[in-house]
């Protein structure tokens, strides 16, 4: 089976705008996105880490690396302030090298980021 290059979508909450909240629902984003989906962060070409403009106390990427992901190309970003725009987002984008196909990866949505995207979601219990 060929090794394709794939994009996988997840989304998720922080409690507050602190290091400490932005870095705990990273990692649980993160880590529910591995599990769920069986990736080994070697087979990541590159990951991205949006957060909504009322998130300005840490860098997601930062939680990436602590969790060990030092050679990923990581790239943090602020998405557009658009009204009624779910608040304290933080979503992530994971370039992924796999045999699977598009349709059999698994996208990760979490606390109120639940619903983003009912037509990819998993629901991860």
């Amino acid at each position: 089976m060929a090794i394709m290059l794939r994009g996988v979508r997840g989304a998720t909450t922080a409690a507050a705008n602190t290091t400490a909240a932005i870095a705990d629902a990273t990692a649980e984003l993160i880590l529910t996105m591995v599990r769920a989906n069986s990736i080994d962060p070697a087979d990541l070409a590159a990951a991205t880490f949006a957060v909504t403009p009322d998130l300005d106390a840490a860098f997601p990427a930062a939680t990436a690396r602590a969790l060990g992901w030092s050679t990923v190309p990581l790239l943090d970003y602020v998405s557009p302030a658009v009204d009624g725009a779910l608040p304290r987002c933080i979503r992530v984008l994971l370039f992924w090298n796999t045999p699977l196909l598009q349709n059999q990866v698994k996208h990760i949505y979490l606390r109120e980021a639940v619903g983003l995207r009912p037509d990819l979601e998993v629901v991860v219990g």
